[in-house]
């Protein structure tokens, strides 16, 4: 069942959303060769837990960090650790809070100084194809036409979408029902309403959609290890359309 949130529902929702901006701005600040992951995780930490929030992530199905923090071919769930980031690389970075009770979530991915055309062209349309979906969520429209603007706009680029992993809907639980996949025919699944809040989180490949999970049980990478760029956005469905939370 898809959970309708009041008002000062995603008033609450959106106060958590705030924090995850705040932590998403200054981890930009400080993504830069020679940082590690690590780094850049207690950064994180420190500044969510000086808000009175928990860092959502953190110990959740046994996570072990604040952030997820991937690195290239890795798609999604990379764990920090001390390897430095170097010119060149691309970072996604997933950032979860929670904040009297409600949940926010977001995700992107940014070069580390200077970075291919290729790379730049992968980043430009993974965060195109979020806002395609998020244009859909509108009242009236199906779940599904998110899933499918998604896809459209990767693949008429080049692009292949991930399909083990998706979005999901978002409240007082980091993760709610629906399921919100990147792909699929458009008009199928449940109509959209006011008060639905998603988690919707395009996960996009130079190669090949197949992935795999590494022996740490977490980090997920592109089976043809070609890179991978991941944008996400907590969005709310209100009678004036789309409201991105974060």
């Amino acid at each position: 069942m898809i959970k309708i949130k009041s008002p000062a529902e995603i008033d609450k929702i959106k106060k958590a959303c705030d924090i995850v901006i705040e932590t998403q701005e200054l981890l930009k600040k400080h993504i830069v060769p020679e940082i590690t992951t690590v780094q850049l995780d207690k950064l994180a930490y420190d500044f969510i837990v000086n808000k009175s929030a928990i860092p959502a992530f953190l110990g959740y199905n046994g996570y072990p960090a604040t952030i997820c923090a991937s690195i290239n071919d890795c798609v999604v769930h990379g764990v920090p650790n001390n390897k430095k980031l170097k010119k060149g690389d691309i970072i996604s970075v997933d950032v979860g809070v929670k904040f009297d009770g409600y949940f926010g979530d977001a995700a992107f991915t940014m070069g580390v100084g200077e970075i291919s055309n290729d790379a730049e062209k992968l980043l430009d349309i993974t965060k195109i194809a979020l806002y395609k979906g998020i244009e859909k969520c509108v009242e009236g429209n199906h779940l599904s036409d998110i899933s499918n603007a998604i896809q459209t706009a990767a693949e008429k680029n080049g692009f292949s979408v991930v399909r083990r992993f998706v979005g999901h809907g978002i409240g007082s639980d980091l993760h709610e029902e629906p399921q919100i996949l990147n792909y699929g025919l458009p008009h199928q699944g449940p109509i959209l309403k006011e008060g639905m809040v998603f988690a919707i989180e395009p996960m996009l490949n130079q190669g090949t959609y197949e992935v795999e999970v590494l022996e740490d049980k977490w980090t997920v990478v592109t089976k043809d290890r070609k890179l991978s760029a991941h944008f996400e956005h907590t969005v709310a469905i209100t009678k004036n359309g789309p409201l991105i939370l974060t």
